[in-house]
């Protein structure tokens, strides 16, 4: 069963991908840093649940929100380059929709150096398939 109605994943899996973009085309921010953060905040367990008004934000405005609800600071550290950011972003997103598995559990199950990991092998199949080939492999 899946998080929530099908009508907002395709919304919330791309916006993901763009902040997570957004995040590392700062050099200065600590990627890992803001992923566990962001994964386990209040802003990403409204979106577990398609809060309606974070839906429909851009990845500017969800980052300010994000900055804001959740008290996020950036921490300086290092950054990630090219399309895996936007990979992750949606892969993490698309995982919690199709598994149903809250965000900040998400983030445990799958850790952000493994997710850094498998775009290599994962990123060129339907993002779909990743997910599943990814949950096939675990025991949960």
């Amino acid at each position: 069963m899946n998080a929530y109605p099908e009508c907002y994943v395709n919304e919330i899996v791309e916006t993901q991908g763009k902040l997570f973009e957004l995040v590392s085309d700062s050099s200065s921010i600590d990627f890992n840093d803001f992923i566990e953060r962001y994964m386990t905040g209040k802003t990403r367990t409204y979106l577990d649940r398609a809060d309606a008004y974070l839906s429909n934000l851009n990845e500017k405005e969800l980052f300010e929100y994000f900055c804001k609800v959740d008290g996020f600071y950036p921490k300086s550290g290092k950054s990630l380059s090219g399309f895996a950011p936007n990979w992750i972003g949606q892969f993490y997103a698309r995982s919690q929709w199709q598994e149903n598995i809250p965000s900040r559990q998400l983030v445990k199950i799958l850790p952000v150096d493994f997710v850094k990991a498998s775009y290599a092998g994962l990123h060129d199949l339907d993002l779909d398939l990743a997910v599943d080939k990814v949950f096939a492999g675990l025991s949960l």
